[in-house]
């Protein structure tokens, strides 16, 4: 392996490793947010409205899978830029 394949790698992997780590971390947050509305809900009497997260909580975790996705794609990218080398 060449040194530029073996820098791109090293990039790639420096790259991938937060963004899984922000996979992993929205998705404990979305179901720690979705276990405290099950319990909140459960309070509740039968003939009132239903919980819904709010809209901030929601946009927090799309961004948190996007940013998380979009880093392993740009991972997965430059590692497979790195083997053309």
């Amino acid at each position: 392996m060449s040194l530029p394949a073996l820098l791109l790698n090293t990039a790639a992997l420096l790259i991938a490793c937060p963004g899984a780590g922000l996979l992993f971390v929205t998705r404990l947050r979305e179901q720690r947010a979705m276990a405290q509305l099950a319990a909140q809900s459960e309070e509740r009497a039968i003939d009132q409205p239903m919980l819904f997260l709010d809209v901030r909580t929601e946009r927090r975790h799309r961004l948190g899978y996007r940013l998380g996705f979009a880093c392993v794609g740009l991972a997965l990218v430059i590692s497979w830029l790195s083997t053309q080398l």
